[in-house]
């Protein structure tokens, strides 16, 4: 059974803490989304296997380890996941990026997949799916099932905040699952929004409220 991994980094708790702030301005929301996905990411790709090659430095011939070539994609779910998406690559340039389209419906909070666009070999990927907020938990679970169902074995879950609701939710449906966030709040209110949160994630990145 995979787990939840809570990053509580200094500098994590710290960014998470300037974006809660409703003064804080699209600009440098946008800017923090990024740098918390950078540290994040560093640690959900720990465990990137590691092989030993040998090169010259300018003294001497040294022993020393590279990746070993497991490839790595991410999936932002649209739109907000989009918001990580430049810090992550930061770490990983050479990763591919699929993209769906999950939303959820006013009525039932039930998601639903509107887009799916993936690599061509995503089934011989690692992935990591991104999204700021982990609230309800049936878009990320939305969203693993896709994968899995495009032959994905080795799934992750990122995000900056998540709900113990939401985390409940995807151990349950996808217990095989790793989970990555910066911080998890005390639950979700009537309308099924992280408390305190910080509000509309995608609203905040773009602008758009």
């Amino acid at each position: 059974m995979a787990g939840l991994h809570i990053i509580d980094h200094p500098l994590v708790q710290h960014k998470i803490s300037l974006m809660r702030d409703k003064n804080t301005g699209t600009k440098e929301f946008r800017e923090l989304v990024s740098e918390i996905a950078m540290f994040i990411c560093y640690e959900a790709t720990r465990d990137l296997p590691l092989k030993e090659i040998e090169l010259e430095t300018p003294v001497a011939v040294a022993k020393t380890k590279i990746i070993s070539g497991r490839k790595l994609a991410f999936v932002p779910i649209l739109r907000a996941g989009l918001g990580m998406v430049e810090g992550v690559t930061q770490l990983v340039p050479a990763a591919k990026i699929g993209h769906l389209g999950i939303f959820r419906d006013p009525d039932t909070h039930e998601s639903v997949k509107y887009y799916s666009k993936m690599p061509e070999d995503i089934d011989e990927r690692d992935a990591i799916i991104v999204d700021p907020m982990l609230a309800t938990g049936h878009s990320a679970a939305t969203a693993i099932s896709e994968l899995k169902s495009l032959g994905v074995k080795n799934i992750k879950f990122m995000c900056i905040i998540c709900s113990p609701e939401g985390v409940d939710y995807v151990t349950k449906m996808h217990p095989d699952v790793d989970i990555y966030t910066g911080a998890m709040d005390k639950g979700l209110n009537d309308d099924k929004y992280v408390v305190p949160g910080i509000g509309d994630a995608g609203d905040r990145i773009f602008g758009t409220k």
